[in-house]
């Protein structure tokens, strides 16, 4: 995954999930947050952040930010680039545990549910949920960084995906590298971690995978332990 023409920035604050205000160039601008979560531990006053310029002419905000250094550790931040990370890695075959397909498609309807990636082999049919992740602390990194009943609900949609007969993975993408672990943040929402653990039981297979971030690209590391 590539962006283009990126530039930095020093943060100011954050007004709201979708705005903040940063220093480009000694001069504050309004921008868009691309995550809606907490960000809490990343966001601070005087970081250095990355943005993206917008091709949208119309758009009121003119650059959107996507990732943030927290020390040395750069951490890209863009929800919507997971999915595109996996769905490449998937391409290519990349994502071992997974193989190759013969046909995949992105934002699949299943129940009351949208899966971000189908795939169908002549072994398998088999439905994929990605999840991003920028919570680190000393090295474990966790999920989700704010209460999340959708998160929840796909769990136990995949739960009943794969009591159906289908393969069922719940996809951890961290958006850094250098990590030692993976675990659900039991005390942010419990509920999602029950969630997780029986899905686990059931037969959906959970994986967890680092990212290679650069301030232009990000793509997919290698396995990460989960506990």
């Amino acid at each position: 995954m590539k962006y283009k023409n990126i530039i930095q920035g020093i943060f100011i604050k954050r007004v709201n999930r979708f705005i903040a205000h940063v220093l480009i160039d000694h001069i504050e601008h309004i921008v868009h947050v691309k995550n809606t979560g907490r960000c809490r531990e990343l966001l601070i006053a005087g970081v250095v952040v990355i943005l993206e310029p917008s091709q949208n002419p119309e758009r009121k905000t003119a650059y959107s930010l996507i990732a943030v250094y927290k020390g040395h550790r750069l951490i890209n931040i863009d929800s919507q680039v997971p999915n595109h990370v996996v769905f490449e890695a998937l391409q290519t075959g990349s994502i071992s545990e997974l193989g190759l397909s013969d046909k995949m498609k992105r934002e699949v309807t299943y129940g009351n549910s949208r899966f971000d990636i189908y795939c169908e082999s002549a072994q398998q049919k088999k439905f994929i949920e990605v999840k991003g992740v920028t919570l680190e602390d000393e090295g474990i990194v966790m999920f989700p960084d704010a209460p999340t009943v959708r998160g929840t609900k796909h769990v136990y949609e995949m739960i009943k995906a794969v009591e159906a007969g289908y393969g069922g993975i719940i996809f951890f993408l961290i958006q850094m590298k250098d990590v030692n672990c993976f675990r659900p943040n039991v005390k942010m929402d419990e509920n999602f971690a029950k969630a997780l653990a029986l899905a686990r039981t059931k037969g959906v297979t959970l994986l967890a995978y680092d990212s290679v971030v650069h301030e232009d690209e990000i793509v997919l590391g290698t396995r990460v332990p989960i506990l």
